[in-house]
């Protein structure tokens, strides 16, 4: 339940942000199945809000196509295609290249230290079995590699950002698998190399074709789902 903010116009505001940010979070963690129809009546009463900013929220969130409008009944979840996946992975590939590109001109040996000791830690964690700390491990890599551009480059971090949330609604089901999970490790080892190395133009395309194998990975293992 989302707690009620003041009568003040600010405080209307941050209900209706909250309610957003909230069932965005729920679509992309798959917490609404496909097919799902979603009711302003039943999602309002669930998060103890009153109908306008559910309203007002599906409708965002229906432009941003986590959701798609059901006739009269209202709203569902869209089920996942090929193609809107295929699309992510392409923008993500051309983002995180540039990124890199743009961090190796600036990293530090420091921070090459830090990443290291990330990918050891997911390489013991593999050994163990532990898929889940693998993955955990995975996105800290991601988070403080971009979080070296964010002085220098915040609106490009901020497009990275928001396209990994999508990414992972897909993307974790194939890092808790140990083939997906065997790849994403290794691509961070060639990243690090080409960090190392120091060539711009190295750590894109190393980035570009390290998105593409988490491509087919996850296309992969959603067509054994």
């Amino acid at each position: 339940m989302i707690k009620q903010a003041s009568k003040k116009p600010n405080g209307l505001l941050s209900v209706r942000e909250k309610t957003y940010s909230l069932l965005r979070k729920q679509l992309l963690t798959g917490q609404f199945p496909p097919n799902e129809r979603l009711t302003e009546e039943s999602l309002a009463r669930k998060l103890g809000v009153s109908r306008t900013p559910v309203r007002e929220a599906l409708h965002k969130l229906e432009l941003e196509g986590l959701v798609k409008t059901a006739g009269a009944r209202g709203f569902c979840v869209p089920e996942d295609s090929p193609q809107d996946m295929d699309e992510l992975f392409e923008i993500r590939a051309v983002l995180e290249g540039h990124a890199l590109a743009c961090v190796c001109k600036t990293i530090k040996q420091k921070d090459i230290e830090s990443l290291s000791q990330l990918v050891q830690k997911a390489e013991e964690a593999f050994e163990s079995n532990e898929m889940v700390r693998v993955f955990e491990y995975n996105t800290q890599f991601h988070d403080q590699l971009y979080g070296l551009i964010i002085a220098h480059r915040p609106k490009l971090l901020s497009l990275i950002e928001d396209i990994r949330e999508y990414v992972l609604k897909y993307r974790k089901n194939t890092l808790i698998h140990q083939e997906g999970a065997r790849r994403s490790i290794a691509g961070h080892k060639k990243i690090l190399l080409a960090l190392s190395l120091g060539d711009p133009s190295l750590c894109e395309g190393i980035m570009r074709n390290h998105v593409y194998e988490a491509k087919e990975d996850t296309l992969l293992q959603n067509n054994r789902i």
